[in-house]
């Protein structure tokens, strides 16, 4: 048993990990609310397609970091190198206990809530079935990551052939939107809100810097696979949006409350709602195995640092797993959906509370670029940002802003994510203490 992860990623099998991490329930709820707040179908299509603009940005960024510093740690490696252990600690720390379990919980629970309505299981449906899908994807993960690349690249395909169903019913409906409305003047508090909810769709391809330690040729793939990745995501995000607008316009996305299964039921009538009911069961599965996919492997990096969680470093090289990773954030996800069980909106609070810390360390991660140019100018970069320093510049901009947004958005919500923070203080406390007697 060996303590290193190995090469065994091919560049299909990044851009359908990528495309597994982005596209998932969002598209088929997030337009309406963009729709609600633009009111212009010029607008809405400008807002999408300025989402994947700003996630190629990050990813020019995120590439040049992953193929300098490869490290299954992803963002908390690049973290640890631009500002020591304390920042990288905190980072693992909210990503362990919050961030990744509690996105894993969140997409298990919708999982439930859409398995209830085709066979419900009593007054306990959704979090039974939000256990069960933790549980056989935490079993699928540690049987190896060959196995688990094959599953995603089934979900892969069966996630394109959904959307592509979608986009040609709006297509062929034939159904003609209601008549548009004036919209409502364009602000910056208008768009800027819009952008949150399009940068959470397009959330997701940052968890490829996990990967970068198991890419064959990463030098190459690791760009390619993020621009593939990304373009084909972008691609898809405006032509189902397009589809939207086609049958129901801005008005009808605005006051849709299931906007895909509105354009199914106007193209193929009950038996399309129920289709789309599908291709959403099997996004929230590619969703939620690709996210305990990746976030064991941010545990795993906590481990090697800190004595104190060195139960985490443990790597199976047969199968290619970090075992204790996998199995410690499944046991957090899963007593998240037992919270969940009774106070439903526990698990919905995560949404809200993890936006704002997310985007402190994505502006983080992007600053380290900078750092980490000035303080290693020797290390080889096989890929090295182009316009520097204009375009990681941007990406920092856009975090700033983007935290700021978070926190005009969540309002009092942002205040759990900070307390999630703050409780990871003595925590760190305590870890450093161990690091200096073991």
């Amino acid at each position: 048993m060996s303590n290193a992860p190995n090469r065994v990623l091919s560049l299909t099998d990044c851009v359908a990990i990528i495309v597994g991490l982005v596209i998932g329930t969002g598209i088929f709820s997030f337009p309406a609310f963009v729709a609600g707040t633009l009111g212009d179908a010029n607008a809405i299509l400008m807002v999408w397609l300025a989402g994947g603009v700003v996630s190629i940005i990050g990813a020019l960024c995120y590439a040049e970091l992953a193929t300098a510093y490869p490290s299954a740690g992803g963002e908390y490696h690049f973290l640890h190198r631009a500002y020591g252990p304390n920042i990288s600690f905190m980072f693992a720390w909210a990503r362990l206990t919050v961030i990744q379990s509690g996105s894993i919980a969140l997409f298990a629970y919708i999982f439930g809530d859409y398995a209830t309505q085709l066979l419900p299981l009593g007054p306990f449906s959704s979090a039974l079935y939000a256990a069960l899908i933790i549980v056989v994807l935490t079993g699928l993960n540690l049987t190896g990551v060959r196995q688990t690349k094959t599953f995603q690249n089934i979900l892969f395909v069966a996630t394109l052939i959904g959307l592509g169903v979608l986009i040609l019913a709006g297509v062929t409906s034939g159904a003609a939107p209601p008549p548009a409305a004036e919209p409502p003047p364009l602000t910056m508090a208008s768009v800027g809100g819009a952008m949150l909810l399009v940068l959470l769709t397009f959330g997701g391809w940052n968890e490829a810097a996990y990967i970068s330690a198991e890419v064959k040729d990463p030098n190459r793939n690791m760009v390619r696979a993020l621009l593939i990745g990304i373009a084909l995501i972008t691609a898809l995000y405006v032509a189902v949006n397009i589809a939207y607008l086609s049958v129901l316009g801005p008005a009808g996305m605005a006051s849709s409350k299931a906007i895909a299964a509105d354009v199914m039921r106007a193209a193929f009538g009950d038996a399309g709602a129920v289709v789309i009911t599908f291709v959403v069961l099997f996004l929230i599965l590619d969703n939620t195995n690709i996210t305990l996919f990746t976030g064991a492997r941010s545990a795993f990096a906590l481990g090697q640092d800190f004595p104190m969680f060195r139960f985490l470093a443990q790597w199976d090289s047969v199968r290619g797993v970090p075992t204790r990773g996998v199995i410690f954030q499944s046991a957090i996800a899963l007593v998240i959906v037992a919270a969940g069980a009774f106070a439903r909106s526990g698990v919905q609070t995560v949404v809200d509370f993890l936006q704002p810390v997310f985007w402190v360390f994505f502006f983080l991660t992007g600053l380290s670029l900078f750092i980490l140019r000035f303080r290693d100018p020797t290390t080889p970069r096989p890929f090295r940002v182009p316009l520097y320093p204009v375009v990681p510049a941007l990406f920092c901009l856009t975090g700033a802003y983007m935290l700021y947004n978070s926190l005009a958005f969540t309002g009092r919500g942002a205040l759990a994510g900070v307390a999630v923070l703050v409780i990871g203080l003595p925590v760190l406390l305590l870890a450093r203490r161990s690091s200096r007697t073991a």
